[in-house]
């Protein structure tokens, strides 16, 4: 019995250290008070209402859901067919192409967000959106590349080579017989990139101007000191992201 409650104790402490910075941004999100600090001073759905009026945040809020998605969808598709091309085909000096794919994950965005600006500049190509996104393909390559790379072995192999012996083209082979096998693989990969991508600050900073991400809008509220709005939005986002994720699990529930 003890052991069960001391257990019971270490598990309400380690989720209340997780998600006791998420219940003071949220608190605090309803404060009245010009400033997001105790005490609270009366419940208030003023900052969320000046959040969803504030053209800036909205646009910020729209351009952040735009790259992750893009981006997340690019870095699925190279990252898979990435993870395919290893899996089926003997490649020469396999392990140095796999070390060299794998290579920004081990490597500072700071680094990353500077090279890729290097690299524009050469290339005579303008910071927007556009460039934001393809850092954050760069970063969540690699990611997804893992994540399929571990779903995928032999039982898919075995299953790719039948569906080749009874005819089916090597597109009807990878979108019919090899993604359905590792769709959990595939899921779970696009959600990491996506939440990656929504938080990223430093490449978004580096390779953007005029149009910018909610991270860097966010930013430039801090500068000017504690801002309650920056509870409101984080807060609207978490429910948004809770919300997601909720639906997504008890679609699954369902359809186990």
């Amino acid at each position: 019995m003890t052991r069960y409650l001391a257990c019971a104790l270490y598990m309400i402490l380690l989720y209340g250290f997780i998600f006791l910075p998420v219940g003071v941004l949220v608190l605090f999100s309803f404060q009245d008070g010009r400033f997001p600090i105790p005490p609270f001073q009366g419940f208030s759905l003023r900052w969320h209402q000046e959040v969803l009026g504030d053209g800036d945040l909205m646009a910020a809020l729209g351009n952040s859901l735009l790259v992750a998605v893009a981006s997340s969808l690019v870095a699925l598709t190279l990252g898979f067919l990435a993870a395919r091309a290893f899996a089926t085909a003997r490649l020469p000096g396999v392990t140095a192409l796999r070390g060299a794919l794998m290579a920004p994950l081990s490597v500072s965005y700071l680094v990353i967000g500077l090279g890729l600006l290097a690299s524009f500049n050469l290339m005579g190509l303008s910071k927007s959106l556009w460039t934001v996104a393809a850092g954050h393909v760069v970063i969540n390559t690699p990611l997804c590349f893992a994540i399929c790379a571990a779903a995928l072995g032999e039982a898919q192999v075995s299953a790719e080579r039948a569906a080749r012996d009874l005819g089916a083209g090597e597109f009807r082979v990878m979108t019919l017989v090899t993604a359905p096998m590792i769709l959990p693989a595939l899921i779970a990969a696009f959600l990491l990139s996506v939440t990656f991508s929504w938080d990223e600050f430093i490449i978004a900073f580096l390779l953007s101007r005029f149009d910018v991400t909610l991270p860097v809008e966010i930013w430039s509220l801090l500068r000017s000191g504690l801002n309650p709005k920056t509870n409101a939005i984080g807060s609207l986002v978490f429910l948004v992201s809770a919300l997601a994720i909720l639906s997504f699990e008890l679609t699954l529930a369902r359809r186990k």
